[in-house]
């Protein structure tokens, strides 16, 4: 297998604030994204020769045209992208191959949702058994595993809470979360109860919001700017849709995400052991704790230590989620990951809207999941 290594620069980013943006619909929300990155890029709109629009509901957005109409872009190829959460990590895939393949000198990546408008209580169902799956929800598929993980290495949901913390403290300092307020431990386990052990603080908040980002071929990111991000390594994994009915699949671990990290390690030529920080698909709190041990952070079982001793802090020996990620964001389902590399960008130009990471971190990596059982995973590693 190949390596997209150095082959594409991300020279411009944007991002609106996530929350209940009733305010802006589908289109003001993309254009204002779109709008701060093509100005971070020093671009205008006619340098676009190419470009991918993630969007999970049909209501807020089908085809190409869900980007071309709101910018104006017309007469330039547009393909509109939906994979499950990982729809906004996907269209960047895809626009980075366009760019490495040659074919485009510049091209944009935007995604949006409107998840406040949608009239659904969640995530639709996403073509589970008729039975079997009837009345499941994000937070009742994803307390299951809460539950095997806190019994299997004899933690209490403190564990949990930890995360929560954690995350808020450093939404908290970000201008453009969602969830601006810190929480202690005690408040988050005093919470009421959504899907046992999972409890209010544990959830993502539902949101809307927009992402965008503009990257080119190496050559000419030096052009545009002298801090350009290189994507190092960018790897999809998909698995079946169903692996809570699989016997062998023991709840503890996603088997996408250890796949898609070590194919874009290799494809950086890293290991896990050089990755400066990372922002991770903390949808929920027991998910930052998995996602820290499938990306080879630390053993199985041991991530919590890891959280609830520091070492995760802005501050610590390897942060996770200095933005606050999704715990503060929310997860507008086609924006959560391009707003990922809008953060692990600006993070590695030392120029963060929250909290920076300290000594001028050279790696950075984005983890972004699709189901609620780690069904694919999507893993960008990005870096100075």
């Amino acid at each position: 297998m190949g390596s997209i290594k150095d082959k594409v620069a991300i020279v411009g980013v944007g991002c609106t604030r996530f929350g209940e943006r009733h305010d802006k619909g589908a289109d003001g929300l993309l254009v204002e994204a779109v709008d701060e990155a093509l100005a971070d890029a020093g671009v205008d709109r006619d340098a676009i020769e190419a470009a991918w629009i993630g969007t999970y509901f049909p209501s807020t957005g089908t085809a190409g045209v869900a980007l071309s109409d709101p910018l104006r872009l017309y007469g330039k190829p547009i393909t509109r992208v939906e994979n499950y959460c990982v729809t906004g990590m996907d269209a960047f895939r895809n626009a980075c191959f366009g760019v490495a393949s040659g074919m485009y000198d510049v091209a944009l990546v935007a995604g949006v949702e409107k998840l406040k408008d949608s009239g659904d209580r969640g995530i639709p169902d996403q073509g589970d058994h008729p039975i079997l799956g009837r009345g499941r929800s994000a937070p009742g598929g994803f307390s299951l595993t809460a539950t095997r993980y806190l019994h299997d290495y004899g933690v209490g949901r403190e564990v949990l809470a930890d995360v929560a913390v954690k995350n808020h403290r450093n939404g908290a300092r970000h201008a453009k979360a969602h969830l601006r307020v810190e929480i202690t431990r005690e408040q988050a386990l005093a919470a009421p109860m959504i899907a046992s052990p999972l409890g209010l603080y544990d959830c993502a908040p539902t949101s809307d919001g927009a992402a965008a980002i503009v990257i080119a071929r190496p050559e000419i990111a030096r052009d545009l700017r002298d801090d350009p991000v290189y994507v190092k390594g960018i790897a999809l994994d998909v698995w079946t849709g169903r692996p809570y009915y699989w016997r062998d699949f023991d709840y503890t671990h996603w088997p996408t995400t250890r796949r898609a990290a070590a194919d874009a390690y290799a494809q950086a030529d890293i290991t896990a052991a050089d990755v400066d920080f990372a922002e991770t698909h903390d949808c929920f709190t027991i998910t930052e704790l998995l996602n820290i041990e499938d990306l080879g952070f630390a053993e199985p079982g041991t991530a919590w230590k890891m959280v609830s001793s520091g070492e995760c802090d802005v501050d610590g020996r390897l942060p996770i989620n200095a933005s606050g990620g999704l715990k503060a964001f929310g997860h507008p389902i086609g924006a959560t990951g391009a707003r990922m590399v809008y953060e692990v960008t600006r993070q590695l130009q030392n120029r963060s809207e929250g909290a920076q990471v300290p000594g001028s971190p050279e790696i950075g990596v984005c983890q972004n999941i699709g189901g609620a059982g780690g069904n694919l995973t999507a893993v960008a590693v990005l870096g100075r």
